[in-house]
């Protein structure tokens, strides 16, 4: 009897020991991406402590973006990047006891990286809607977007709705302001035949800056910083669309959605999360 409970008390053990193992992700980080360090924690370890969730890269949260969306994410000088998005993840990534890793790209791609399991979240001031839904999960909304009109000065366009007289509108590639403008009259769109998706915000600005399009549908905080930049150019005074922004995540990935979802919480009851954004964004 004493023999086969020291057989017993060993396997349990084992048991505990591939348990343990088993919590750890794996991965290779893709190229050209920029890690944001993080103060040594425990990986896959959540806000409040709980484990069980696993990441891309063991020891890192990988965020794709697209790091030509100002304020949210941009490029330094020095090459690396900042933002709301990019300072947020970083929090979060601290909390997690993970290393952030930001891997820029297209914004449709970034979308798809998370699906494909190559990133942990995407953060690319994503709007949720339906159709996204069906692909991805998503966490709490974190803030809100307002998609507005940039157009020259003296432009015939003055509303939304002289849009539909708009021979060319520009957007981002697989925005939501590039599927509204591109549905169709009847479900309040102008048709993809007016419509024309660039790389970037930047590129579709530049486009009606060179009289490529006659309109602009973006989100309102880059298109401050788009008509700063380019004289000549204004915002309308109306809203296009409202609408949320939220963390993306692969279908099914619970436990890591769960333990980003209370990271956040704390960023905002202790006040990181409005420091963060005052940094960016200047209230009035």
């Amino acid at each position: 009897m004493k023999r086969m409970k020291q057989i017993f008390a060993l396997a349990l053990a084992l048991a505990l020991c591939i348990g343990l193992m088993a919590g750890c992700g794996n991965g290779t980080a893709p190229s050209g991406s920029a890690a944001t360090p993080a103060p040594a924690g425990t990986p896959g370890t959540g806000a409040s402590g709980e484990s069980g969730f696993t990441t891309v890269e063991p020891g890192k949260l990988h965020m794709s973006t697209n790091a030509s969306f100002p304020p949210y994410e941009m490029t330094t000088d020095a090459g690396g990047f900042e933002g709301i998005d990019v300072e947020v993840a970083a929090a979060i990534a601290e909390k997690l006891g993970l290393e952030l890793v930001v891997d820029d790209m297209g914004f449709d791609a970034a979308l798809t990286a998370v699906q494909t399991g190559q990133s942990d979240i995407a953060m690319a001031g994503i709007t949720v809607n339906k159709e996204r839904q069906e692909v991805m999960d998503f966490s709490d909304s974190y803030a809100t977007g307002v998609q507005v009109i940039i157009v020259k000065e003296g432009s015939p366009i003055e509303t939304v709705d002289d849009l539909a007289n708009a021979s060319m509108i520009g957007t981002q590639k697989a925005t939501t302001g590039y599927i509204y403008c591109s549905d169709t009259p009847e479900n309040g769109g102008y048709g993809e035949d007016h419509v024309t998706a660039f790389d970037t915000g930047a590129l579709a600005v530049m486009a009606l800056v060179n009289g490529q399009v006659d309109a602009v549908v973006i989100d309102n905080e880059p298109a401050k910083s788009f008509v700063a930049e380019n004289e000549g150019l204004k915002i309308l005074d109306t809203e296009f669309a409202v609408e949320d922004y939220a963390i993306g995540f692969a279908k099914g990935n619970t436990a890591l959605l769960e333990a980003v979802n209370a990271a956040m919480a704390e960023l905002k009851a202790d006040g990181t999360f409005q420091q963060i954004v005052d940094r960016y964004i200047t209230a009035g």
